[in-house]
């Protein structure tokens, strides 16, 4: 028998699956096999379905727990960084030596490299 490779579904598949088990109208086997899962996988997210639920009627609250990312501000300091470290790298390479850490294509980019 060859082993199937991992495959992952997408979370809309999961919820039918998930709600077809939780209507009860056919066996966990004959879900299985309509769906080409095997029956642990289906009692699993029929689990986490009804755990979950809850969730679908709370209004306001983030459903992670984690206070939202500002982009802007991640991406402000990522150039912020770089630029320092631009800076850094050019003072080396004025005062004839560069840092280990850094490959040495990189020295074609300024003038005294």
């Amino acid at each position: 028998m060859a082993k199937r490779s991992r495959r992952s579904h997408s979370p809309a598949f999961k919820a039918k699956v998930a709600l077809a088990a939780l209507k009860g109208d056919k066996t966990l086997a004959e879900l299985a096999q309509q769906y080409d899962v095997h029956p642990n996988q289906i009692t699993d997210w029929k689990k986490q379905l009804q755990e979950r639920v809850s969730e679908v009627f709370e209004t306001g609250k983030s459903t992670t727990g984690e206070p939202p990312v500002d982009v802007t501000v991640l991406h402000a300091k990522i150039v912020q960084l770089a630029l320092e470290n631009d800076f850094s790298y050019g003072l080396f390479l004025q005062a004839g030596r560069a840092p280990l850490s850094l490959p040495r294509s990189r020295s074609s980019t300024y003038p005294d490299g």
